[in-house]
């Protein structure tokens, strides 16, 4: 039976973040706010929970997962970022977009695309999510809550508790954040391609 914790939109508990880091770093699986949907995360070096996470939403390997950082200066941890690139990240972060970026050798590499060596690196503009990763200390390993055989990201925490207690360690309500994914921005080339239009504008990357 998976937790369930009520935090603050605007001005997250301290108490209840600190706990549900205590659920990261033991292996758990949670699903928690961000700025256009919910995602489903866990901690980023745990196979196991990686795994859980496959099962529950029938992931293949071949799916790219994504982390989700706390501010530019992690994320060129995980990503090769030269001055174009800072630039246009600089001006759309935090907000709700993946961007596609080469990826450096502190990623591990069952989470790497095969054979383009990439990932799928986000900065969210939501409290929540930030408060957690800067009490974890590194970013979350995550994907968008989409069940099989839906099209649209779970909004309700009420109604992901109800479907997913037996599945996940923790549900975190945050209130209503949307129902779109982010816009998907594959930067590895000197043009950027837009991969998905999602909830973020694109328009500064056509």
């Amino acid at each position: 039976m998976s937790q369930f914790f009520q935090i603050h939109p605007d001005n997250p508990q301290k108490r209840l973040v600190q706990q549900a880091v205590e659920i990261l770093n033991k292996g758990g699986v949670i699903v928690y706010p961000t700025d256009c949907a919910y995602a489903i995360g866990c901690h980023l070096g745990d196979k196991t929970a990686v795994d859980r996470i496959k099962k529950i939403r029938k992931l293949d390997d071949k799916h790219n997962f994504t982390l989700v950082c706390r501010d530019l200066s992690e994320l060129g941890v995980y990503a090769k970022v030269n001055n174009q690139q800072y630039r246009l990240l600089r001006n759309s972060t935090p907000g709700a977009y993946t961007f596609i970026l080469r990826a450096t050798s502190e990623v591990p590499r069952r989470l790497l695309h095969a054979k383009r060596k990439t990932i799928g690196l986000r900065i969210p503009d939501s409290n929540i999510a930030l408060a957690i990763m800067e009490e974890l200390g590194e970013p979350i390993m995550s994907t968008s809550l989409i069940l099989p055989g839906e099209t649209e990201p779970l909004t309700d925490p009420y109604d992901i508790r109800e479907v997913l207690q037996h599945h996940v360690d923790l549900v975190i309500d945050g209130g209503y954040c949307g129902m779109e994914a982010t816009s998907v921005i594959n930067l590895v080339e000197d043009i950027p391609e837009i991969i998905r239009e999602g909830a973020g504008d694109t328009a500064q990357f056509e």
